[in-house]
């Protein structure tokens, strides 16, 4: 038995779309507004000695960006849910809306403290751009579109990410450190005049009762757990009251989600995510994904700068080597999941992962060169695409138009929570090695130890998506 579709969703797109000539304006819009978002989660690391030098407050700067990833994570799910009440394009609009002024403060800040408030305000906005975009996409296209069209997205985030720490240096150098932000100001407008114009959707009519209790126990617990495991070991120690308190009320918080949960009429985060077998395996799947992103991504520049002794140019280039596999693998997907189904595809790709992980921890020591480095990132990013991408298309091919943001949503999610605690993880074992020193010797060995602990990542990757069945339902 394989998981691939029925005929009949194969081709057809789903119904509660608008029209099918307008999916061209529609992409456009969705792909610039995910570059926007993944633009600005890195665009700032540049100008950031800039920034200082302009409004001061240097013990602070780190929370440009963590305040930005935190506000995004945990309004994701909400904005899912409200996806599925009233509509894909007004929550889209009202993201791209709340981003949009987000980016008009940040430029206009007259000090560190209000910066870091107005990325909050960006975040926000970031939070409904990531899964309504995956969801239209997930409305828009049939089962065997969505890989080519999600490994368009990839490319998309995954250069994004890459670009923006030069775009942000360019603008900085040449114009002002304010341009990162006002950039973002004509892209912003012509994805919403592109959304208006071309979006026709239909929406069917929903309760449009809002869980505004559990919007704010889930946003606030989740908060507090994603801040404490962000700031645990920098900002205070682990086992400090501090630490106590914040990741405490964030479990106490999560506790009283549930039982208001259980209650609402129309809940944040219902019940049935939680027990539907491909959401768990997509989900848990993407709890790995997350971390795999983070570690890689955080520790490759700088083992390739410190141990190999390069610029940070060329340690960029060798961890874009992992958004080049990612998209290409995610592309190609949709001809394999329809062959051989979604679970044996995300196999392939978890067998890829584990290779690239592997290569890791088995070459990047302290003679290792950049090629190596590259290689072993294009096998990882290879085996991330044929994870990812069809696990998404797998969830959101299980359930209906109603449920299709709120999937998407947690899935996305429970990628955000994998970073977090990625961070937390394999921070702490960078760490324990770095706290006897930051030599060249000290990062090689540190950088060995996490590229070993993601072994354990990959394996465990494999057992989630083992768990999703072989034969995926078709709701659509």
């Amino acid at each position: 038995m394989t998981s691939a579709p029925p005929a009949s969703t194969e081709t057809a797109p789903a119904p509660n779309l608008g029209l099918r000539g307008e999916r061209g304006p529609v992409l456009i819009a969705v792909m610039a507004s995910v570059a926007l978002v993944a633009l600005d989660a890195t665009v700032i690391a540049t100008a950031v000695p800039s920034v200082v030098k302009d409004l001061g407050g240097f013990d602070q700067f780190p929370w440009l960006f963590s305040i930005y990833l935190l506000t995004q994570a945990v309004s994701v799910p909400i904005y899912g849910k409200l996806a599925d009440q009233f509509g894909r394009k007004p929550m889209m609009l009202f993201g791209i809306g709340v981003f949009l002024l987000g980016s008009v403060l940040c430029g206009s800040a007259w000090s560190l403290g209000s910066l870091i408030a107005f990325r909050a305000v960006q975040g926000l906005g970031a939070g409904a751009v990531q899964p309504i975009a995956m969801t239209i996409i997930g409305d828009l296209y049939s089962v065997a579109e969505r890989a080519k069209i999600t490994g368009y997205v990839a490319g998309v985030w995954g250069a994004s990410s890459v670009i923006g720490p030069s775009l942000g240096g360019l603008l900085t150098e040449y114009t002002s450190w304010r341009w990162i932000f006002w950039i973002n100001i004509p892209v912003a407008v012509l994805a919403a005049w592109l959304l208006v114009k071309h979006f026709a959707e239909r929406t069917e009519p929903t309760p449009r009762t809002v869980d505004y209790l559990g919007a704010t126990l889930v946003a606030g617990g989740f908060g507090l757990l994603i801040l404490g495991l962000l700031e645990g070991g920098v900002a205070w120690d682990w086992s400090s009251g501090a630490s106590v308190a914040v990741l405490g009320a964030g479990v106490l918080l999560l506790v009283a989600a549930g039982f208001v949960e259980r209650r609402a009429a129309e809940p944040v985060l219902p019940g049935w995510v939680f027990t539907d077998r491909v959401l768990i395996g997509a989900n848990l799947a993407a709890l790995t994904v997350g971390a795999l992103l983070f570690a890689f991504s955080s520790y490759v520049p700088t083992y390739v700068q410190t141990v190999i002794g390069t610029g940070p140019l060329v340690a960029g280039l060798a961890l874009a080597a992992l958004t080049v596999g990612w998209p290409v693998a995610a592309t190609y997907s949709g001809r394999i999941y329809l062959a051989i189904g979604f679970r044996a595809t995300a196999l392939i790709g978890t067998a890829f992962t584990l290779a690239g992980t592997l290569l890791a921890a088995w070459l990047l020591g302290p003679s290792a060169n950049v090629w190596q480095v590259a290689g072993a990132m294009v096998v990882v990013g290879f085996g991330l695409g044929l994870v990812n991408s069809p696990l998404i298309v797998a969830l959101q091919s299980a359930v209906g138009w109603t449920r299709r943001g709120v999937a998407t949503g947690t899935n996305m999610f429970a990628r955000s929570i994998g970073s977090a605690l990625g961070v937390a993880v394999f921070g702490a074992v960078a760490n324990t090695t770095l706290a006897h020193g930051t030599d060249r010797a000290h990062v090689a060995t540190a950088s060995q130890h996490v590229y070993t602990g993601l072994i354990v990542v990959a394996v465990l990757m494999i057992v989630a998506v083992l768990l999703v069945p072989r034969k995926v339902p078709a709701a659509e």
